[in-house]
């Protein structure tokens, strides 16, 4: 554990990075205590988990913003380097470790490579990562020059102002992520019921991270909401914390939905998908309807995602290719897409294009030819986070 320390507080070395369109503090596992209590209270400290703004910590107030990596050598003997992602929900005092990010992991092959953990050689390095939050492997294809990671490029995606190198990451080794299956209860669709008899079909399905999908219209929504309206709408927000906990209990992540929040905070994502239609993105830009395969909110931790989670696409694309399922019934019939052999996921700042090449049925194993999407990513600052020493003393 490599600290400085400074009076009553004590210094870790880390880095911010953009990942997508998330942003986070990344870590070198040799930098912090090992796994447990006390490593919680530093990440929580850095960050600043006990109130909603985040004031006395580097977190961004907002989900997208509040979140962690940890990269360290590699326990797995097909992987360059093992990746913890972890969020600091702001004022749960909290970290949760549950799950993966699909933006965040972007991040990791090129600061791997910047701090000299891979051996990169250009122009593109393969970077194989095992992500302990689920077992899986992920591979990075991070563009290089000069044994650095690139930023510079041609690329854009929506959420991100300007343009950067294209890192494409390949999600087919996530299949069954949580469950070990990509459909865990081997139907394309399940009813779920409400405690006030309500009852919403669903289709469970667990790539990248386990999600639960529900058509828009069955929540009373046109799907072109944008997320300060799905914030707002209490009895909408109340619907999906039930209904999410009810897929938790369902996919055995807790004994009792009402334990979910505690015993499966993060998991499973909620995502709301409509079919095609052309709307205004949360920056007034029009997104047409021949621009979008499907329309799809992801809802996590009681609030709407402000663009798409990279994990929630790859699931959403998924599942698209799953007979039968509320995804593929939504999404713009195969022949007739944006582009051939992906999929393109209308959210609430533009449109992501996930590559995927396979079908799939409910019952039977997943596997695809192709699965993945490109983000872009930056190292925004390297230094030192303080936190009161008091800290590491519990």
């Amino acid at each position: 554990m490599h600290m400085q320390t400074s009076g009553d507080q004590i210094g870790v070395p880390c880095s911010i990075v953009r990942g997508g369109t998330s942003k986070g503090i990344y870590f070198k596992a040799e930098d912090l205590p090992p796994p447990g209590a006390q490593r919680d209270r530093l990440l929580m400290a850095v960050l600043g988990a006990h109130d909603l703004l985040q004031i006395d910590g580097l977190g961004g107030s907002r989900l997208v913003t509040a979140k962690l990596a940890i990269i360290g050598p590699s326990t797995h003997p097909d992987a360059d380097v093992d990746y913890t992602y972890g969020i600091v929900p702001p004022g749960e005092s909290r970290v949760v470790f549950t799950s993966n990010c699909g933006n965040i992991s972007s991040g990791v092959g090129p600061f791997a490579i910047d701090a000299g953990m891979v051996d990169a050689q250009g122009p593109v390095a393969d970077v194989r990562i095992h992500n302990t939050n689920t077992g899986k492997l992920l591979v990075a294809q991070v563009p290089v020059a000069g044994g650095r990671a690139r930023v510079d490029g041609d690329f854009a995606i929506p959420g991100v102002p300007g343009t950067g190198a294209r890192i494409f990451m390949d999600y087919r080794g996530t299949v069954g992520a949580k469950t070990g299956r990509g459909m865990p209860t081997g139907h394309a669709q399940d009813r779920i019921a409400l405690s006030d008899g309500r009852r919403f079909d669903v289709s469970l399905c667990d790539v990248g991270n386990p999600c639960v999908f529900v058509a828009a219209q069955a929540l009373g929504l046109s799907g072109s909401e944008l997320p300060g309206c799905i914030d707002a709408d209490a009895p909408l927000l109340a619907t999906l914390k039930e209904l999410r906990a009810r897929a938790a209990e369902l996919l055995g992540f807790c004994g009792d939905w009402r334990q979910a929040d505690t015993a499966s905070p993060a998991l499973p994502l909620v995502v709301l998908v409509a079919p095609p239609a052309g709307y205004a993105d949360a920056q007034g830009r029009t997104v047409a309807e021949d621009a979008v395969d499907l329309r799809a909110r992801l809802v996590f931790y009681g609030r709407c995602h402000e663009s798409m989670a990279g994990t929630g696409a790859i699931c959403t694309a998924a599942c698209a290719s799953v007979t039968g399922s509320i995804v593929q019934q939504m999404a713009r019939p195969e022949g007739l897409r944006v582009a051939p052999g992906s999929l393109h996921i209308g959210h609430p700042l533009g449109s992501m294009r996930v590559e995927v090449q396979g079908h799939s049925q409910a019952e039977g194993p997943m596997a695809f030819e192709a699965l993945g999407f490109a983000r872009t990513a930056r190292r925004l600052m390297d230094g030192i986070a303080w936190v009161p020493r008091r800290v590491l003393e519990g």
